[in-house]
């Protein structure tokens, strides 16, 4: 750079850069900024820089990322130092000058590549200088970035909350599971970056929606990988350590470098949510949608056919998939310049099976209006998307003989109370209106008819509409249950039979309880009760049932709910009666006190309960409590058995470092059950505030 000039060390203003671009949270030692944003350095010169400015009107910074950077990829830019840059483009100005110090103010392009960069500075069109190095994401926070978010709430929430939850259950008892995003742990960016280095399309990596089909699709790859294991090659003890899914960190280290313990396959749920994880890491915002009572495999079909034998026993699968109890997904917030106008917004990563179209045939960007309008020209997924949320079912009977029967079944219609976390907190928003429109509506009215058109126009023609289930001698069958069953108490349901006819009938009537996973898949067979009853003309009778508790209390697997049936047949009708309702389990609460306020560095005491509503005692107690900010290491405890009727009281002691709002996570395992968890957040003030 002449002779005696030269670069003393450069500044990159780490902490001050990375306030402004939302990234501290991610490191303080690294410069890590957003694009379409400027950032400062401070260059400091070996010598004042008076006697050189006919070599600093030749100066120019240089920016590059990848393995072989390019000027026609877009991964090298060179740029003068000048208020006369392009706006458009990499541009950089020097703000303050000083003898030996200039301080330069960097703006990347809004639509950069994002990645791991170097910056060098170049004099003459030769000589360079290594300056530093700085990550490069994407920019919710800028109006011309694709993924620019207006509402600030919903930037913190989609981008910068580590504090998820994901909803479970059933649609009629909906529980929340507590799950650490962690996108800002130390190494998740540089994760996140390095899966999305096994795409050679550097140069796309300015755009989100390339971005996002292909962190899904290697997602769902490293998923079908089976670097995961089933839950039946593990023992029960081993299932219990497997199947704790605190957060998406530790699962995707686990997924990319394949040590340490088999990542437990019984929960399809954590897919959405480490992918939820990666991409809020890149700077796109995201989050994770629950859809109750979801139709999958249907291959586009408005129809999904369940199988059931003469006593209601689940039997076998149809041709037309299965109805999920829920099924998670991962929507990513941005713009579509590559579709026709009016699919910004939420768009669905709907991750599938490699046929043959490489890693961006593995996963489609579906826009969440085009499955609410049914605009099934869009893309091919969006007709599998619109058949999940807008299918029926139609229940068969198997008979002995191999004879499929039709049966008299009120319809299940799918994709109910599709749920998502409330912005700012922790409650349920029911966001189904953004995926269809209301039943009965004109509206939806027309989107069913336009689709069957388009489907008769594909030659994919199928009814929308169940078949009629009219019959001419009617029997009505009605199943009531309750919306969940505590832990250890017995179920009560009742069946109602109306006979609206003028003849008396012989009935036979099968109930039957049986576990169900919450993909739809049968886990176990619990109980059946078989009656033969003499139903009297225009009669209406009503049969209450008890099942205890003993049925089902050891026996009903992980990830799973119970499924009653009740099939009523009489001989005078060719069509059996068939009713089906799903009940979730509900475990003990765990009860969390502690102030909703707390002070830094001063001890925070937080109190832990249980109430042992069970016949039996509950064994083997342990607790774990765990929060960033709040608990620098995970805390274990094993605690004493706990009595059939008796409450677990027990305390625990630690002292809160981070200022914010804070979330504190209780775990428990005993005997009688495995990962009970309960939350409850704190926000820390400095002492000062406090007092």
């Amino acid at each position: 750079m002449g002779q005696g000039l030269g670069i003393k060390s450069c500044d990159l203003q780490v902490a001050k850069n990375n306030e402004e671009h939302h990234t501290q949270a991610i490191s303080s030692q690294r410069l890590i900024v957003r694009r379409g944003q400027s950032f400062s350095i401070t260059l400091h010169f070996k010598s004042p820089i008076r006697k050189f400015l006919s070599d600093l009107k030749k100066v120019a910074l240089v920016a590059q990322t990848g393995e072989q950077p390019s000027t026609t990829s877009r991964t090298r830019a060179t740029f003068p130092i000048s208020s006369l840059g392009d706006p458009k483009w990499w541009r950089a100005e020097v703000k303050d000058r000083e003898a030996s110090v200039w301080t330069i103010s960097v703006t990347t392009p809004v639509d950069a590549v994002i990645g791991h960069y170097s910056l060098l500075l170049q004099v003459s069109g030769q000589k360079q200088y290594f300056l530093g190095q700085f990550t490069l994401l994407f920019n919710p926070w800028n109006r011309e970035d694709a993924v620019f978010l207006q509402n600030e709430a919903q930037c913190q929430e989609y981008v910068l909350d580590q504090n998820g939850l994901i909803f479970l259950g059933t649609a009629d008892w909906i529980q929340e599971e507590p799950w650490d995003f962690g996108q800002f742990e130390s190494d998740v960016m540089d994760l996140s970056l390095d899966l999305l280095g096994a795409d050679k399309q550097v140069e796309e990596w300015s755009q989100p929606t390339h971005v996002a089909r292909v962190l899904g699709a290697l997602l769902h790859t490293l998923k079908e990988k089976k670097v995961l294991t089933t839950p039946q090659s593990q023992a029960t003890q081993e299932q219990a350590l497997l199947n704790k899914r605190r957060g998406s960190a530790p699962i995707l280290r686990q997924w990319l470098t394949g040590q340490g313990r088999p990542v437990y396959e019984g929960q399809a749920w954590v897919l959405a949510a480490v992918a939820c994880t990666v991409l809020r890491s890149l700077g796109i915002p995201a989050r994770v949608v629950t859809t109750f009572d979801s139709a999958q495999g249907t291959g586009g079909s408005l129809l999904v056919d369940e199988y059931y034998n003469e006593e209601g026993l689940q039997h076998g699968e149809g041709q037309r998939g299965r109805i999920w109890i829920f099924q998670t997904s991962t929507e990513c917030w941005m713009t579509r310049p590559d579709l026709c106008k009016g699919y910004d917004g939420w768009q669905i990563l709907y991750p599938k099976d490699l046929r043959g179209g490489g890693v961006l045939g593995a996963c489609e960007l579906v826009p969440v209006r085009a499955v609410k309008e049914g605009a099934l020209e869009v893309m091919p997924a969006v007709s599998d998307l619109f058949a999940s949320v807008n299918a029926s079912c139609v229940v068969w009977k198997c008979c002995k003989d191999g004879k499929l029967e039709l049966t008299s079944f009120n319809t299940k219609y799918v994709g109910n109370n599709i749920s998502t976390k409330v912005v700012g907190s922790d409650r349920c928003e029911d966001i189904t209106q953004n995926y269809k429109y209301p039943a009965g509506s004109l509206q939806e009215k027309e989107v069913l008819d336009r689709v069957q058109k388009m489907r008769i126009k594909h030659k994919k023609h199928s009814s929308t509409h169940p078949p009629s289930c009219d019959q001419d001698d009617p029997l009505y069958l009605f199943l009531e249950v309750p919306s969940f069953l505590p832990l250890g108490e017995d179920a009560q349901f009742s069946v109602t039979l109306n006979n609206p006819g003028d003849q008396e009938k012989e009935v036979q009537l099968v109930i039957r309880a049986q576990a169900v996973y919450y993909n739809g898949v049968l886990a176990t067979d619990l109980w059946r009760k078989k009656t033969s009853l003499t139903l009297g003309a225009n009669h209406v009778q009503n049969i209450t049932t008890r099942l205890s508790s003993s049925y089902f209390e050891q026996n009903l697997p992980a990830n799973s709910c119970l499924r009653f049936t009740a099939v009523a047949t009489h001989s005078a009708s060719s069509m059996s009666c068939f009713a089906q309702e799903d009940i979730a389990i509900r475990r003990p609460d765990l009860v969390i006190m502690m102030p909703e306020v707390a002070e830094q560095y001063q001890p925070l005491r937080v109190e832990v309960s249980i109430h042992n509503s069970l016949d039996s005692p509950m064994n083997d107690c342990e607790v774990s409590i765990f929060g960033r900010g709040l608990i620098h290491r995970e805390k274990r405890y094993r605690l004493s058995p706990v009595q059939p009727g008796r409450t677990l009281c027990t305390w625990f002691q630690f002292t809160p470092t981070q200022l914010g709002l804070h979330r504190l996570t209780v775990e428990m395992d005993c005997d009688m059950f495995h990962n009970l968890v309960s939350h409850k957040s704190v926000t820390v003030v400095s002492p000062d505030f406090a007092a």
